[in-house]
């Protein structure tokens, strides 16, 4: 199977276009017209998970954490790109998905959520565009008489589609003026005469693959020689897409207790505790890996508890301050229990790929008591 049908299946569980613009996501080593049979899912992509990918013969690893981050002027045998060096050699590709299954439904985040049971999610921040792309309403003004050849033609390229409905617009009557200058061929009036016309102002939802397509059309069908028109974007601000995950708990529920789940569903063997321990928690917040920035959203929202991967110093610090109960997994271990659903919904999506979980990939971190 080529990288591109892959990629196809990867792009319905976690949109690249969900990915923050500072991340590095996609094909970022190897053929996409390689023939891919054996591939291996890992966060991160290190010197054991590229010889575990040989032993399995691997033809592509699907990385969460890409495995480029900044530009390399070179790649060599040894030093900071050897991983890449090795990859290169072995013929084995890297498509890294990271922030965009951050974002993504039923992606990390998602997950975290679910570990903590909140309801009545939205995302903390760090917004996006919807992959599907954004909406833009046409609105032009057409004489009343060419108000339908207009609207039938603008429909036809791909306008006015609200959900479930179809040829979906909006009318309001006006009067337009105008006065032909030389030069000008007029549909109505003569040059030098200034116009008063019944005129229809006409607005209807495009979507912005059709946008091109849609002006056109209405170019075609509208009688004036210059149509005056507006291209505006929509912007949907009931469904937002983006980091983190905020919400409430379907009841109140002690710290103890949610730990002890915590420790049972992602498998951590450690926590980084700030704030009160002893409480009793209604609404909480969670963002996989390094999501510190985020926290005064959280403190804002007055949440009990912030579920994440890191916090910086002066971030632990303000949370304290704030009354707010953290609890840090460690970086990678409160991104790596996700894998385990990922793997499966793409084995079943792409039956003609043998695929496996690293069993290399791990915490760098190792926690003991001195």
């Amino acid at each position: 199977m080529k990288i591109d049908k892959i990629a196809a299946e990867i792009d319905k569980i976690a949109p690249l276009k969900l990915a923050q613009d500072w991340d590095n996501v996609g094909l970022l080593v190897g053929d996409p017209d390689r023939p891919i049979a054996r591939m291996l899912i890992t966060i991160d992509i290190t010197q054991d998970v590229v010889a575990e990918a040989k032993a399995f013969k691997a033809d592509l690893i699907l990385s969460y954490h890409p495995v480029i981050w900044d530009g390399l002027k070179k790649i060599t045998a040894a030093g900071p790109s050897q991983v890449v060096y090795d990859l290169i050699q072995a013929g084995i590709g890297v498509y890294s998905i990271h922030t965009a299954l951050d974002t993504a439904a039923g992606g990390v985040n998602d997950a975290l959520a679910d570990v903590l049971g909140l309801i009545d999610c939205t995302p903390i921040g760090d917004y996006v565009d919807d992959p599907a792309a954004p909406l833009y309403k046409l609105i032009t003004f057409v004489p009343a008489a060419d108000v339908d050849k207009v609207a039938e033609a603008v429909h036809a390229a791909g306008a006015g589609r609200i959900g479930n409905y179809a040829k979906c617009s909006f009318r309001v009557e006006g009067i337009g003026t105008f006065l032909p200058l030389q030069g000008a061929k007029p549909a109505i009036g003569k040059q030098g005469k200034y116009e008063t016309v019944d005129e229809v102002r006409f607005e209807s939802i495009v979507p912005a693959a059709s946008v091109a397509s849609v002006v056109a059309a209405m170019r075609s069908a509208h009688p004036y020689e210059t149509p005056a028109f507006d291209v505006v974007r929509h912007w949907d601000v009931e469904t937002r897409l983006g980091l983190g995950r905020i919400g409430r708990l379907p009841k109140p529920r002690p710290l103890d207790e949610l730990l002890e789940h915590i420790k049972q569903a992602t498998g951590a063997a450690a926590a980084g505790i700030i704030g009160k321990q002893k409480r009793t928690v209604r609404t909480a917040a969670v963002c996989a890996g390094s999501c510190g920035k985020l926290i005064n959203v959280v403190i804002d929202r007055q949440c009990d508890l912030y579920l994440t991967g890191e916090l910086k110093h002066h971030q632990a610090l303000a949370a304290q301050e704030a009354g707010l109960t953290c609890i840090c997994l460690s970086h990678t271990v409160s991104e790596r229990f996700a894998l385990k659903n990922l793997a499966k919904q793409l084995k079943k999506a792409l039956a003609g790929v043998t695929i496996r979980q690293s069993t290399k990939d791990r915490d760098p971190f190792v926690w003991k008591m001195i």
